[in-house]
């Protein structure tokens, strides 16, 4: 069928939506010029609603040629008055734009996308939220926007987000980002389905790439997709003290409609689990568990760095010395709570009360740094090494086993190939020199070895439970009850 559909079906699907996406632009070129904000917030003139008709009927047209022939819309839109923002979910795939193009809902989206040719001007038609990556206060002004509009009366159009902030394949909804419930205003939650019998649909960091996607989807005969529009969700009084609160209600609500589980991992957990690093984290690593922990002991994302380069210098003062819980809570700044009682417990490898400071700073800096794999190793050395500036293979271990948060890795055939002189000690210079010459040092040295002894350290390129990362399936992430894995037990 695939082999039919792309010789006849699959060409002139691609000419015709693209045809549609080109027909479309000169409309929301001319109805963007000389446009400003204060217009927006008046009633829409007499020609921008014809454009606006127009636009969505060339839209519907072209989700028509890609096989959407009916679009099943359940429960009722609310009004910008009733609800300024729509909570969008799950989101699993760039087609998941659908309910954008029927709604004209203005959207949180990247900056570069306004540069897209042809795209951009359609993107800037719906006076999007945009958020630049390079201006590092750009989450502060995206959620002061996000309030300002929210808040206006209705004024603005309706702002739609997708509150998980990744794509994932629909089997379960991951945390949701807090930026659409901080202006504690009523939102409408929305869930998407696409009930295919073959899901060509689903587009997640591991899988067919965007355009085998497009490929496979266009080569289907017909795609379904319902959108349904839940009851609007008015936020108690604590909800509106709490937008971490209010984000999880909304979610639990939106996960029962769809009949899914929820876990509490989040888009900065795949980011870490799926690092393209030299040591990417194994499926039974620790390290998810310990940045679950950071968050909720309230170090925030964008201080991270600095909170690391802090604890680093205390850590090199105190050399080997081991702390206990009370002497650990002084040297993060925060009280004894179960938090940081957990945190604790993950590095207590032998269960005797203390733990080495040294193996909690090189775990913050892979979650800070997961893709920065010789800056951690650096740090690492730098805390482990002796006066002249050496290591040794039991330190290597260490710093290894809490790297990648496993109980266990033989490092010896490693230590060794870096260790050319047979000193039975190694330098920083001897590692990043070896390093660079075999920049796969981690499948070449430790995740063959670690595969050969039939040992759990499975790489994250393995097939995952989900389309998230490895270990995320709803199954293993619900169990609450589960105690919490030691990195050296």
């Amino acid at each position: 069928q695939i082999a039919f559909m792309t010789l006849t079906l699959f060409p002139i699907r691609l000419f015709f939506a693209a045809f549609m996406m080109l027909l479309a632009w000169p409309f929301a070129f001319i109805a963007s010029m000389g446009s400003d904000e204060q217009e927006l917030e008046k009633p829409l003139s007499w020609w921008r609603k014809i454009v606006d008709v127009l636009l969505k009927a060339i839209m519907r047209m072209m989700w028509l040629a890609g096989g959407f022939h009916w679009i099943n819309v359940k429960g009722r839109r609310a009004l910008p008055a009733e609800a300024a923002i729509l909570t969008v979910a799950p989101h699993s795939s760039y087609f998941d734009a659908i309910p954008v193009t029927m709604t004209f809902a203005s959207v949180v989206m990247k900056a570069e996308s306004k540069d897209i040719p042809v795209w951009g001007t359609l993107i800037k038609y719906i006076r999007p939220i945009f958020v630049s990556r390079s201006d590092q206060d750009s989450r502060r002004k995206t959620v002061e926007e996000i309030k300002r509009r929210a808040q206006s009366d209705g004024k603005w159009p309706q702002i739609m987000i997708f509150p998980e902030g990744t794509c994932t394949n629909r089997s379960c909804l991951i945390t949701f980002k807090p930026g659409a419930f901080i202006p504690g205003v009523p939102v409408q939650p929305v869930v998407l389905r696409y009930p295919n019998k073959l899901d060509t649909i689903t587009w997640t960091w591991q899988g067919p790439r965007a355009f085998e996607i497009l490929w496979l989807t266009l080569c289907q005969f017909h795609n379904s997709v319902e959108i349904e529009f839940l009851p609007v969700y008015i936020p108690s009084e604590e909800e509106r003290k709490n937008p971490v609160l209010y984000a999880n209600n909304v979610r639990r609500v939106m996960a029962e409609a769809l009949g899914v589980s929820v876990t509490d991992y989040t888009f900065e957990d795949c980011q870490l689990a799926l690092a393209e690093g030299q040591l990417r984290l194994p499926s039974d690593t620790c390290l998810l568990e310990f940045a679950k922990l950071v968050r909720s002991l309230g170090l925030k994302p964008e201080t991270l760095e600095d909170d690391l380069d802090k604890y680093a210098a205390s850590a090199m003062k105190m050399k080997k010395e081991k702390v206990d819980l009370k002497e650990f809570s002084a040297y993060l700044e925060f009280p004894v709570s179960q938090t940081l009682e957990s945190m604790f417990a993950l590095f207590d490898e032998n269960e005797d009360g203390v733990i080495d400071i040294r193996e909690f700073v090189i775990a913050l800096s892979v979650v800070c740094k997961p893709s920065k794999t010789l800056e951690t190793i650096q740090l690492a050395f730098q805390l482990y090494q002796s006066e002249s500036g050496t290591i040794t293979e039991e330190d290597l271990a260490h710093i290894l086993k809490t790297a990648m948060g496993v109980s266990q890795i033989d490092v010896t055939h490693l230590f060794r190939a870096v260790d050319e002189e047979e000193k039975g000690k190694i330098t920083y210079d001897d590692f990043y020199t070896f390093a660079e010459l075999h920049p796969h040092f981690a499948e070449d040295y430790l995740y063959a070895d670690q595969m050969g002894a039939e040992s759990s350290l499975e790489t994250s390129s393995l097939s995952a439970p989900n389309g998230i990362c490895t270990d995320f399936s709803p199954d293993s992430a619900g169990d609450r009850r589960k105690p919490l894995q030691k990195k050296l037990n």
